[in-house]
């Protein structure tokens, strides 16, 4: 039973001796919460990642780096709150399992985890590539710049490793975690369960989630040209990273106002976009053109939308039939539900739990708050400006992560 070890970069290893080798205790003493260790490597690997040529090629790269400036990162930890009576240690070990269609996740999850002072092992899919591989490639880059005794706590306790499917593999580094950290569709988070844990260990899942955006037909038509540029480069980066696969990243658009506002809005919006798509000299695959066209007709058979434009092939918009009748799964990157609502009281029936992340344009924080108290938490997570849906934060999906990396210890005497 053996697998492939990408960072540290080395020869393959046995499943049980990189058990063994992570559950021992590194030269210079375990990790703690913030360890200064960690925060030295996290810091040498931002700036890998910072760096002009990478940050170019990979521009989502360049959010995590700025996400990992020791700045940010003192940030998060002051963020982590103990009552007079409680310390606050490491989880022990953590296994993530993170997904092959957003190849820098697994990132976030494993330095969050890392500050909270875990030993991590990362299943990196074999189908990575691009981002995923610069991104091993820094962290090994960094790992050569820090010193004898920070490279040698990274060395010890933080692995990442790639393995074709594997009942003996999985099974092993589940049954040794403290925590086991998955993300991806429902069917994956189903998969991994069937693996048992110890049983003071659980799950931190991140199953299917969807995202849409609202745009505030009054706020479009108060914002200037500038802004309404901004607003389309926003959407642009929300939506085409990641072929708009990432559980964030908008599926449809809702353009809350009067119906001859939001028509015309929304036309000079698609227009703007389709400018950005041209800037950016952003290529649809020929596969995907076709992809886009397959799901817009085969939504409109189902009834679910009366109208379909092509903005070439970068922009598809379908117009839904009803409101309350919302796509939610992937239909091709660049493909869009459109709909138009009166407020934002009236999408507050149609959102379900797998809603993730709302981008909007034109509201005010207090047209927002309203919106969120309404639904009551049946569904949202959070709701971002155009052009940060994929803007990673340590509160995700709901969750504190480096509360749920961590864990409390209460003394009294």
């Amino acid at each position: 039973m053996t697998l492939n070890q990408r960072f540290p970069l080395s020869e393959a290893i046995e499943v049980d001796k990189l058990v063994e080798e992570l559950r021992a205790e590194p030269v210079g003493g375990r990790l703690r919460v913030g360890d200064p260790r960690v925060v030295e490597f996290l810091t040498k690997f931002a700036r890998k990642l910072l760096a002009p040529a990478t940050a170019r090629r990979f521009p989502e790269l360049a959010s995590l780096g700025f996400f990992l400036r020791k700045g940010e990162i003192a940030k998060a930890l002051s963020t982590l709150h103990t009552s007079g009576d409680a310390l606050r240690f490491p989880r022990g070990l953590v296994f993530h399992v993170p997904p092959a269609n957003v190849d820098t996740i697994f990132v976030y999850s494993w330095a969050l985890s890392a500050l909270a002072g875990n030993h991590n092992v990362v299943r990196v899919s074999s189908r990575s590539a691009g981002a995923a591989e610069t991104v091993l490639e820094a962290l090994n880059a960094a790992l050569s710049e820090v010193d004898a005794d920070t490279a040698a706590a990274i060395t010890a306790t933080q692995r990442m490793v790639t393995y074709d499917r594997s009942d003996a593999i999985s099974g092993a580094l589940s049954v040794a975690a403290d925590l086991r950290v998955i993300w991806g569709g429902d069917a994956s988070v189903a998969a991994l369960r069937e693996y048992p844990l110890a049983p003071h260990a659980r799950d931190l899942t991140f199953p299917d989630r969807s995202s849409f955006a609202v745009a505030s037909v009054r706020g479009w038509q108060n914002a200037s040209e500038a802004e309404r540029r901004g607003a389309a480069e926003g959407f642009y980066n929300d939506s085409y990273w990641f072929d708009q696969a990432a559980c964030s990243s908008p599926r449809a658009v809702f353009w809350v106002g009067d119906e001859d506002g939001a028509r015309e809005a929304g036309q000079e919006f698609r227009k703007l976009l389709a400018e950005v798509l041209a800037t950016k000299q952003h290529v649809t695959e020929p596969a995907m053109a076709v992809q886009k066209r397959v799901s817009a007709y085969g939504a409109a058979v189902d009834g679910l939308v009366d109208g379909i434009e092509f903005q070439g092939n970068g922009i598809a918009t379908l117009e839904l039939a009803d409101p309350a009748i919302l796509p939610r799964e992937w239909l091709g990157a660049g493909t869009f539900a459109n709909a138009r609502v009166g407020t934002l009281s009236d999408l507050v029936p149609i959102v379900l739990r797998k809603d993730q992340t709302v981008g909007q344009f034109g509201f005010s924080k207090e047209e927002l708050t309203e919106f969120v108290t309404e639904l009551a938490g049946r569904g949202v997570d959070r709701v971002v400006p155009f052009g940060s849906a994929l803007t990673f934060s340590a509160i995700w999906d709901g969750y504190d992560l480096l509360t749920e990396f961590s864990r409390l210890v209460t003394v009294q005497a």
